[in-house]
């Protein structure tokens, strides 16, 4: 979620509803060191050590926790496995579980009250719920297997336990909603939660609405020079080379196919204010989610034992992710204790509350990571609307509708009528329904922006807009995880991304056996005529579907030459692969320093160790100083700027949180960005990111002085590059001496670039000791936005870190044992709880912990043991 100062505020005025009138009591209560005080806060804690019957357990589980309250739960077979991991999450994490569910489900008026009417409308409209509930219906037996145990061991945590013993934060919320009843875990309930990763991964929908907003308010051509082509010249793809040769992608083999058609807009599209509804109600579920878009990223690599200290590969995976309080992820292992048909699990890895499995991590055989591959799966669709029908081909067409009926906490229950199209729901009819969004345009061009073939539709009463997206369509992906899990080999590991429909993520692999490889998964929709980048008409079928890349199309590699593998979100493959994926990757900055490092350390002939690995995983570089600092020093400058540019002589270009040059470095940086691209849209949803993304355009822009972007849109007379850079310069410095003090050398990035965890509930309601008692921070870091260390930030909105890696791991494939790992908070949701916050400092400063896989380093590391027995018959 993100920090800054817009996104706080509309939160707070989420929350007072509920907490106006809880603040003087959790005053009392925080400030006071009695008894009582400590027993309200630790009453939720878990048990974890003892013995616990459960009805539901067929035999014998111990749950092994270590002093970060990390389990690693024994069991004689993947039910009892199941079950345990339910009752785990739920111990440490339930009220995270319940808030989750009430997101997918379109339910948090429920919980919170009439301030979360419109996101439950948004909710709703998607329908993430009602398709996780068909999802079920396409599940293998094994998966409904994992996710019934699964479920039952959440309830057997929940069976007669009041709320208030379940986590603090029901204490909290009793005192403004008492009626709230926890309702049972249902499969679907965990289902439903990749409908929300998929939201946070998917793909370029905000560019999409950018490049209209910036069309609209500057020209079509300025549009597309804020999305230049990914430079292949310098920042290579994950795969070089392969071709696609009788249905089937063969690594490592040129390939003459032609790129895959790219349509260029030819006027202004004038939906923009629809467009920007649209993007104010998707921003909704920021808080709730944390932000998506540009910069949601990560970073992952395998280098395989020939370049290795060991002669095993070693794999490292730092997702980037919107920050939260706790952390997204929770530290586990399942293990068998003696394998079986009955009993096939074991692995470790990083788990989410909620949904059965690991997501990432390792088994006895191979370890994997995954990145965002951000293909395009999503079109915005300009649908003409007439009363309850719509026009395509020339016909009228019926709306699909169903009526949904939204409970309020303390009012009175809303009803909405989501209404759709062949294409998908209308999601521009929750941005008109709500009274903070920005009504229908008056004007849209006919025919609709860069699809000059489409017939022409008088616009009438206004476009509507669809949302065609991939993950509206049922499929089977949780699938892919039980496989994931269960995998043995490469070959395995491929299978199970076979079914891994969305969100795509590249999918890197290692094994014991010294083998390294990669898949892109997922379903990539093939178009016909229109590649995607802006909202298509929706009346004609000339610009619908018309299939998916075929998975034996999609681009692996095994056993590259070089011996290395990298994927941080850059481009998959070269353009002349034929089938389109997307033009919005990430520009690669952060996935060609990493590339740079790894071939600079073989070329020196150093073998990489765990250590190397976590030092690249904390790399502050910065690609966008490297190349705009040597001109900004040969720039005349005036008196004001002259001691903050001195800074920047001899700068190594790292963002360290010591940095006096980063902090006038990235100062200078956020003053350009905003009177360049900010100020001249006017506009909140088009905020520039600040990301390598405008890395690339300032420096394809750099050699064209006049050009229109170089314009101050800030101060009128300020025109053309040298003037804005100079104007930059002196206001970065006014700034930073008005923040940090009139020496330069005493100015420091850290200060200036802080993290706040927000719990994403209570964490944000305005009231300090509420904030106080959930949230953590403000914790200084290095690093930033392209950069491998990516902290990201949004320059608009100040220089807090609003994306972060999530975690970090590195994995020896020569012994687990020597493998590390660190999350961003603690394995607990309690607060105050000892694990809740305990991992924090390490994160900071690129500390990891060991991961203990084997038996004895278990043992040795374990703090807590709890037994769970079968519950005797009758009991």
């Amino acid at each position: 979620m993100t920090t800054t100062e817009t996104t706080p505020a509309r939160k707070r005025r989420t929350w007072r509803w509920v907490l106006g009138t809880i603040g003087v009591v959790l005053l009392l209560v925080v400030a006071t060191a009695s008894s009582f005080a400590q027993w309200t806060v630790k009453r939720s804690w878990p048990q974890t050590e003892g013995q616990i019957e459960l009805a539901g357990l067929a035999s014998t589980v111990n749950v092994v926790r270590d002093d970060l309250g990390i389990p690693t739960i024994y069991g004689d077979s993947d039910t009892d496995l199941m079950f345990a991991q339910g009752y785990v999450h739920a111990q440490d994490r339930f009220w995270e579980m319940d808030v989750r569910r009430h997101i997918t489900a379109g339910r948090l008026a429920e919980m919170f009250g009439e301030s979360q009417v419109p996101t439950d409308s948004f909710l709703r409209t998607l329908g993430w719920r009602r398709i996780a509930e068909e999802e079920l219906g396409l599940l293998s037996d094994h998966s409904l297997d994992m996710l019934d145990a699964y479920a039952s061991g959440v309830n057997a945590y929940l069976d007669g336990r009041p709320k208030v013993d379940i986590s603090l934060e029901y204490t909290v919320l009793s005192l403004q909603n008492p009626d709230y009843v926890i309702e049972p875990w249902v499969p679907a309930d965990s289902v439903a939660w990749l409908k929300a990763l998929a939201w946070d991964l998917r793909g370029n929908m905000s560019d999409e609405i950018a490049r209209v907003v910036y069309a609209s308010t500057t020209s079509i051509d300025q549009a597309e020079q804020v999305f230049p082509p990914y430079p292949y010249d310098r920042n290579r793809p994950i795969i070089e080379g392969g071709s696609v040769t009788d249905g089937a992608y063969i690594p490592d083999s040129v390939t003459s196919a032609s790129a895959a058609m790219s349509v260029m807009p030819q006027e202004v599209p004038a939906i923009a204010d629809t467009l920007l509804a649209i993007g104010a109600t998707a921003e909704l579920l920021d808080p709730w989610l944390g932000p998506s878009g540009d910069g949601i990223g990560s970073n992952s690599w395998a280098v395989s034992g020939q370049h290795t200290q060991t002669g095993l590969p070693i794999l490292a995976n730092d997702p980037h992710l919107g920050p939260a309080m706790p952390s997204l992820w929770f530290q586990s292992g399942l293990r068998c204790r003696t394998a079986s048909p009955d009993c096939t699990l074991q692995v470790a890895g990083w788990t989410m509350a909620g949904l059965p499995g690991v997501f990432i991590g390792h088994t006895d055989r191979f370890a994997w990571g995954f990145t965002n591959t951000g293909p395009d799966v999503t079109d915005l669709v300009l649908t003409k609307v007439e009363g309850d029908s719509y026009e395509y081909d020339g016909q009228i067409v019926p709306l699909t509708t169903r009526t949904e009926t939204i409970k309020v906490a303390g009012g009175d229950p809303v009803e909405i009528t989501v209404r759709s199209t062949d294409s998908g729901p209308l999601i521009s009819d929750v941005a008109e329904a709500g009274d903070t969004f920005v009504m229908v345009g008056e004007d849209a061009p006919v025919p609709a922006p860069g699809y000059a073939s489409a017939p022409e539709v008088p616009r009438d009463g206004g476009y509507a807009v669809a949302l065609r997206w991939t993950a509206l369509t049922p499929a089977p992906t949780f699938d892919a995880f039980a496989l994931l899990n269960n995998a043995e080999d490469f070959t395995g590991f491929r299978e199970a991304a076979r079914v891994l429909a969305v969100p795509a993520q590249n999918l890197l692999y290692a094994d014991i056996d010294g083998n390294i490889g990669y898949q892109m998964p997922g379903v990539v929709p093939v178009r016909s005529g229109y590649d995607g980048k802006w909202p298509v008409p929706g009346w004609s079928s000339d610009f619908s579907w018309t299939g998916q890349i075929p998975f034996d199309e999609l681009p692996w590699t095994y056993n590259p030459a070089e011996g290395w593998i990298v994927t941080a979100n850059q481009a998959v493959i070269g353009p002349d692969y034929p089938n389109f994926i997307t033009d919005d990757w990430s520009y690669g900055s952060r996935s060609q320093r990493i590339v740079d490092l790894i071939a600079g350390q073989i070329a020196d002939g150093r073998p990489f160790t765990v250590a190397d690995m976590q030092s690249i995983q904390m790399d502050s570089w910065s690609a966008n100083a490297d190349f705009l600092v040597p001109r900004l020093v040969e720039m005349p400058v005036s008196d004001q700027a002259t001691p903050a540019v001195a800074l920047l002589d001899g700068w190594d270009y790292q963002q360290t949180r010591e940095s006096a040059a980063a902090a006038y470095f990235n100062a200078f940086w956020r003053q350009l960005i905003t009177r360049m691209f900010d100020a001249k849209t006017g506009t909140e949803f088009t905020t520039a990111s600040g990301d390598d993304q405008y890395f690339e355009v300032i420096r394809r822009l750099w050699d064209v002085p006049n050009d229109p972007w170089w314009d101050d849109a800030t101060t009128p007379e300020t025109e053309g590059r040298d003037a804005v850079i100079a104007a930059s310069l002196d206001a970065a410095a006014s700034e930073l001496t008005g923040l940090q003090g009139d020496d330069p050398s005493a100015w420091r990035w850290g200060a200036l670039h802080t993290l706040l965890l927000q719990n994403a509930t209570l964490g944000s309601s305005g009231i300090r000791p509420i904030e106080m008692l959930f949230n953590r921070g403000p914790i200084e870091t290095a690093g930033g936005s392209g950069i491998v260390n990516a902290t990201g930030w949004t320059p608009s909105e100040g220089y807090e870190v609003n994306w972060v890696p999530s975690m970090r791991q590195v994995v020896d494939l020569s012994n687990f044992d020597a493998s590390t790992w660190v999350n961003l908070t603690g394995n607990s949701g309690h607060a105050y709880n000892p694990n809740y916050s305990d991992q924090i400092d390490a994160w900071q400063t690129g500390e990891q912990f060991p991961w203990a896989w084997s038996e004895q380093a278990i043992d040795e590391s374990a703090e807590a043991t709890l037994t769970l027995v079968p519950a005797a018959e009758g009991s």
